[in-house]
């Protein structure tokens, strides 16, 4: 794993020593070795820099950029699989001077094209250099497991893992995106392609941008979309069939992630995906997995669960009960490592066992995807019911005021959302076919309203609508258009995005098992009651996983790290709210209505606010204005 920067300057201005400042802001990616190079073309100055984390061949041999023919290389990442493609390219006449993966994508590049990424079975960020073409090409990963940013403005490209090394180059415009900025606070993240400033973007996952030296000219194309695995007809498996195929791909790609030369561990919280992991894994090691947990006396823990676990399948097992000092800790330094405003807290327990996982190991694979592929979360069985009861409404009765009142709150019955957010949210629900339904039904579910979201801003701006929202058509279930959209959106963009900060922020690789595209596809293309009757979730997992740990083991409420973020800024951290949302620290940006926040941050402190989560987020924003602007 490493970090990656650099930047194509047009109007050759870049002064010397500018890639070693963005190379060093860094560094903490990959504290092994660093490089730099520059070329001087007639058309522009380009700069490509690289910090690596030694994991497949540890020597100086896999030393970035690295050159093969008139192609130049700096890349985020791990081919699981190099091993194949290199065999195959050995076969086809080419010789290796390394034994990293880094080498076989230049070779792979060189033999096929784009089409190389075809073959590719990993995670990956990759710039590459084609000098005779007089090109540069971005390619990231499928499911996103690798960030990858690039800003375009005045002649000046940049490109980097991270936006801190953007802030480096002196072509680098600080402009808040105020579209962008409304997305963040409906998620509490801002979705690719957008990202916090103008004229910056995160290259999507699936994708590859191709910028042509000669006329400067940027063309963004798709090389994998999970929404195509979606739409596609089912797979004629009966279910003993389907458990049999889903067993084998995750027995192969967990063994793809085991390849390393370095020590691996297993992020362990005693759910049933982490669980999975371990006991695969542990099936097919001769000595002990290590596995790693954090728990908490406040909120929820799942220390006890997860210590139960490992003993029952036997692995090394390590264990952290935080303080809420340390917790609290982590929160100044969070808008520095996260680039941008977001606003998950559980960033806070990430960082913290990624720390701990670091000090014993340089590798930690973690469980994420499998609530998104098979239908986990219990908003699934929520959405499911609220559909479920929305079509069994007689036409007769959707335009009667009382009844629909009564749907309203049935549908919706948290009390802390507003009766009118309840109402504009149904009707349109009720006048939709299914699947547009679970398209509004899910956005009412999982973002603001747009009465606070206007209301928070001094100014009028034009709002971005992702794609998402926007396509609803192809689909053969109503509830796969939420599994695929939580893939894009949730999973790429809160969840990644925080175990990547979190373990890069300590040279810890994370790997994602789960989220093996093989696995991806296959879980897109089975029955949606293969994964959830819709009362229970992950059934065909569980059900694999049942092989290897009793099921009255795993029988138990869904957790997750979760922390009491609203009782810490109503006690022990109320001194944030007073130094960064008070009317003088909001009014330094002229981005916010003033008196609409503070009234809110009055509310919350009595507990009469909608929207707890929004305070949170304004923290979160304010925090990283006062570092980045």
């Amino acid at each position: 794993m490493c970090g990656i920067t650099g930047y194509i300057d047009f109007n050759n201005t870049t002064p010397s020593g500018v890639l070693d400042k963005m190379v060093k802001t860094i560094a903490h990616r990959g504290p092994d070795d660093c490089g730099s190079e520059i070329f001087n073309l007639s058309s522009a100055q380009i700069g490509l820099g690289h910090t690596r984390l030694s994991i497949i061949d540890l020597s100086s041999c896999g030393h970035q950029p690295m050159h093969f023919k008139d192609l130049c290389i700096t890349y985020n990442g791990e081919i699981y699989n190099y091993l194949e493609i290199k065999k195959e390219l050995v076969e086809l006449g080419h010789k290796f001077n390394t034994g990293s993966d880094t080498e076989v994508i230049l070779h792979a590049y060189d033999e096929w094209g784009i089409k190389a990424v075809d073959r590719f079975i990993g995670m990956f960020a990759i710039v590459l250099f084609d000098k005779k073409k007089e090109e540069i090409i971005l390619i990231r990963d499928r499911a996103g497991v690798k960030p990858l940013y690039y800003y375009f403005k005045d002649g000046i490209f940049i490109f980097g893992s991270e936006l801190k090394s953007f802030h480096k180059h002196p072509g680098f415009k600080k402009e808040i995106d105020l579209s962008a900025l409304s997305l963040y606070f409906d998620f509490g993240y801002i979705p690719s392609p957008f990202s916090i400033f103008k004229n910056c973007f995160k290259l999507e996952p699936g994708h590859y941008l191709n910028l042509r030296l000669s006329n400067q000219e940027l063309k963004n194309s798709t090389y994998w979309d999970v929404r195509d695995f979606y739409k596609k007809d089912k797979l004629k498996l009966s279910y003993p069939e389907a458990k049999r195929e889903l067993h084998e791909i995750l027995e192969s790609a967990f063994k793809y992630r085991m390849v390393s030369d370095v020590p691996v561990g297993v992020f362990l919280s005693g759910g049933y995906d982490s669980t999975a992991v371990a006991a695969l894994l542990q099936r097919e090691l001769s000595g002990k997995l290590k596995t790693f947990t954090i728990g908490f006396s406040e909120g929820n823990n799942e220390a006890p669960f997860a210590q139960a676990s490992a003993k029952y399948i036997g692995t090394d097992h390590t264990e952290f009960y935080c303080t809420t000092t340390e917790a609290q800790s982590i929160i100044p330094k969070l808008s520095y490592y996260y680039d941008e405003p977001f606003a998950d807290s559980s960033a806070i327990p990430t960082m913290l066992i990624s720390k701990l996982a670091r000090e014993q190991v340089t590798v930690a694979l973690s469980a994420d995807g499998g609530d998104e592929l098979f239908a986990g979360y219990y908003s699934y069985v929520s959405l499911w019911q609220k559909m479920d009861l929305i079509n069994r409404i007689p036409p007769k009765f959707k335009g009667n005021a009382k009844f629909f009142f009564a749907i309203a709150e049935k549908l919706i019955p948290d009390s802390k959302i507003s009766l009118t957010h309840k109402i504009n949210s149904v009707s349109k629900a009720l006048n939709t076919d299914n699947n547009q339904q679970a398209i509004d039904l899910f956005r009412m579910m999982n973002s603001l309203p747009e009465s606070y979201r206007k209301s928070i801003f001094n100014q009028s701006f034009e709002e971005y609508t992702h794609g998402f929202y926007q396509e609803s058509g192809g689909y053969k279930n109503a509830m796969e258009i939420v599994l695929a959209a939580n893939f894009q959106m949730y999973l790429q963009n809160d969840i990644l995005t925080k175990v990547d900060r979190a373990t890069m922020s300590v040279a810890l690789e994370g790997r994602e098992p789960l989220l093996d595209h093989r696995l991806v596809e296959f879980a897109a293309q089975i029955p949606f009651e293969y994964k959830s009757d819709g009362h229970i979730g992950k059934r065909i997992l569980k059900d694999i996983l049942h092989e290897y740990v009793p099921q009255s083991m795993m029988n138990r409420p869904k957790s997750g790290f979760s922390l009491p973020i609203n009782n810490w800024l109503k006690n022990d951290l109320s001194y944030l709210i007073k130094i960064y949302l008070n009317e003088k620290a909001l009014s330094e940006s002229g981005l916010f209505n003033t008196n609409f926040i503070t009234n809110l941050v009055k509310m919350f402190e009595n507990d009469k606010l909608h929207y707890n989560s929004l305070i949170w987020r304004l923290l979160m924003f304010q925090m990283w204005y006062k570092e980045w602007m």
